[in-house]
Order: structure tokens, then C-alpha cells, then sequence
């Protein structure tokens, strides 16, 4: 039986999140990054728990108090120290599967996007957490090159992912179309990868990360960007984008139903004005909610209102992310759910954890 790649609307047990520390790049935005990272534990902690990275001991503590005062009840947030380079968790964190009825943390290379960005610190996470005992899921290492953000699936066996991203030669050069989606299937099961040739964001350091562009809502559901000015430049790519969406397939024939996302207005750096990576696409599924970024836009209401149609029965959440971009990434790419097994559970030693706040996650039940 083949394996199978958890769609994000699993049950989870908990988000996993990457502090940002001074000696990153978010140094001279670190107070307004993590009020806007504390906005983001507030609204998920109401529904599930999250895992915090913290680089020390004092950063630990802080945020035992922040969170304390923010009135979060202490068996939502657990804080684990560990090095890192930067917060993109959606990037270096661990892809869940499910083989043989057990969940299993796949931990890919992650090189900072090709080798934009310092990542070594980044690509150990995943072992040093394994290692201590964090996951209740096993580990399990691979070569590839592989970033979260890079893949979308429906969790039947279809991924969705772009040409600029994966077949970039500074991911895997010596990989072609054929063995990608040949270590896709092995790893993850996918039987179907629905490749975009077109899309993409200026700002964005990822080479297309598809969950920029466009994200399954279920098996039969898509929401995307769609650009309706005609002189902004990502019109042309994006309207392209959009024909082979409505060229795709579902596995059994028919036509997805198409949820288009308006793109926010330009938004640039007000240091050196270049254009930030601004997308309602970059959403986070919760259990019983979805997390949509905003930016203090016009079009937000209507991305809030598209995505309230997608998933009806969900809460909808606007969070904030006008700081968040300014490191070229939005609310998704700090973020990694763990699928319901693949965080500690209240039979787990969890001796090496640093956090007075550690509880099981299964404890909130």
C-alpha cells in the first residue's frame, strides 16, 4: 500500500512555530514581528495547540509570561529550545504522511531556497526535536531538496507544485521532471502531480512556492490568486495561471471548482521600495478554522468572503501580516500543522523539554 501525504485539513495536534531571535533578519522588525506572531498563537491556541522553537532560555521565559498575560490557557502552548536561522517553519519543518496506519515525519534538505539564505541551523531542526523527544511520530531522513511551501496536496494522491520551484536547477540539478515525481510517489504516495508552468509573486524569495499561488481548500476545491488589473505585472502570469487551472482534472475526470483570490494591492518595502510578496493564498487550515493574512486592504473582505465559501463550517480568521511580508513571506510559511499522532502524547518522555508549560497536546480533549 502506497503512502499517503496528509492534507493540511487533517486533524492536528498541534501548529509548529520558529521564534524569531535578534541575530536573524527580523532583528530591526523584531517587536512588531512578534506582536504579530503573538496574534497568530492567540488565535490558534483557541483551537489547538502550538509548538514554539525559542532560541534560549530568556526568550522562553518571556513568552511563558507573554502568554500567560495574553490569558492562553498553559496546556495550549509548548516551548522547546533549540537553534534556528529564521521563522519559516512551513519550509523547514516536517512533512507528515501516513504509512501503514502510523504517522511518519519526513525531513527533507533545506538549503534556504536554493541557497539564497543561511539554512543550516534550519535544515538540523527537525533531527534535534526528533531527538529529544518532541515528535510522538518517527523521523525519517531524505536527500531531496524539499521545502513545505513547495507542495499542496488533497491527501487522495494529488499534489499540486510549480516548474519554477521544484524544477528549479538550484533545488536538485541533477534530478529531471520524471525522478521527481518518481521520489514524490515513494515518499508521499502521489500518483497525480498537476504541474504549474505559470504564477508567480514579486518579493518572493521562494522561486513560486505554490502555496503563494494557488492551495486545495478539499479534494474537489481550489483557491488561487487571480489579478484583474491589466497593468500590474503579474496580470499576464497570473491570467495564465488561471487557464491551466481550469485545464486540470480531478483524478475522476472532472473540472475542480475554482475559487479565485484577489491580489492585494501593491505593497512595497518603505526602506527601499521594492514590491513585497503580499497573498491571501498563503492561508493556514486549523482544526475548525481557517487563518487568512490580510493587509489592511479593500480586497480583504472579499478574500475572507471567497474563502468563507470554500469552507463553510470553519471559522474564518483575518490575521495581520503587513510585518510578516516584510521578510517575503505571509501567515502560511511560518507555520507547519502536525497531523493528530505526530505530536507528543501524554505517554511520551518528555524529560528533555525546557518548558515548565509542557503538557500533552492530547490533553485538551
Amino acid at each position: 500500500m502506497l503512502p499517503r501525504l496528509f492534507p493540511e485539513w487533517h486533524p492536528q495536534d498541534a501548529i509548529q512555530l520558529t521564534w524569531p531571535s535578534a541575530d536573524s533578519d527580523w532583528e530591526p522588525l523584531l517587536e512588531r514581528i512578534e506582536a504579530s506572531l503573538e496574534a497568530l498563537v492567540v488565535a490558534i491556541t483557541r483551537y489547538q495547540p502550538v509548538l514554539v522553537v525559542v532560541a534560549d532560555d530568556a526568550t522562553r521565559q518571556r513568552l511563558d509570561s507573554r502568554f500567560s498575560r495574553l490569558g492562553i490557557h498553559p496546556k495550549q502552548w509548548h516551548l522547546i529550545e533549540a537553534p534556528s536561522d529564521d521563522t519559516w517553519t512551513r519550509d523547514h519543518g516536517p512533512i507528515a504522511i501516513e504509512r501503514d496506519g502510523n504517522v511518519v515525519l519526513l525531513d527533507y534538505c533545506f538549503t534556504g531556497w536554493g541557497g539564497k539564505f543561511a539554512a543550516e541551523r534550519d535544515n538540523a531542526l527537525t533531527a534535534a526535536l526528533s531527538d529529544i523527544g518532541i515528535y510522538a511520530a518517527p523521523r525519517e531522513a531524505r536527500e531531496l531538496v524539499l521545502e513545505g511551501g513547495a507542495i499542496d496536496g488533497d491527501g487522495d494522491g494529488t499534489l499540486l507544485l510549480t516548474e519554477a520551484c521544484l524544477l528549479n536547477p538550484n533545488r536538485n540539478p541533477h534530478l529531471t521532471r520524471e525522478n521527481i515525481e518518481s521520489a514524490l510517489r515513494d515518499d508521499m504516495g502521489i500518483e497525480r502531480c498537476l504541474w504549474l508552468t505559470q504564477g508567480y509573486l514579486e518579493g518572493d524569495d521562494t522561486d513560486s512556492h505554490i502555496d503563494t499561488l494557488a492551495r486545495f481548500c478539499d479534494s474537489e476545491t481550489i483557491a488561487y490568486v487571480r489579478c484583474e488589473d491589466p497593468d500590474d505585472p503579474h496580470f499576464t502570469a497570473l491570467a495564465q495561471m488561471e487557464s491551466e487551472l481550469k485545464a486540470f482534472q480531478r483524478a475522476d475526470g472532472g473540472p475542480y471548482r475554482l475559487i479565485p483570490l484577489p491580489l492585494p494591492r501593491a505593497c512595497y518595502d518603505p526602506d527601499d521600495g521594492h514590491r513585497l510578496p503580499a497573498t491571501y493564498a498563503n492561508f493556514l487550515i486549523i482544526n475548525g478554522a481557517v487563518l487568512v493574512p490580510t493587509y489592511a486592504d479593500g480586497a480583504d473582505g472579499v478574500a475572507l468572503t471567497a474563502l468563507a465559501s470554500a469552507f463553510p463550517g470553519r471559522d474564518i480568521i483575518p490575521i495581520d501580516c503587513r510585518t510578516v511580508i516584510r521578510q517575503h513571506g505571509s501567515l502560511h510559511c511560518l507555520t507547519m500543522q502536525l497531523p493528530r499522532g505526530a505530536f507528543f502524547t501524554a505517554s511520551t518522555d518528555r524529560t528533555n523539554d525546557s518548558s515548565a508549560n509542557d503538557r500533552s497536546a492530547n490533553d485538551k480533549e
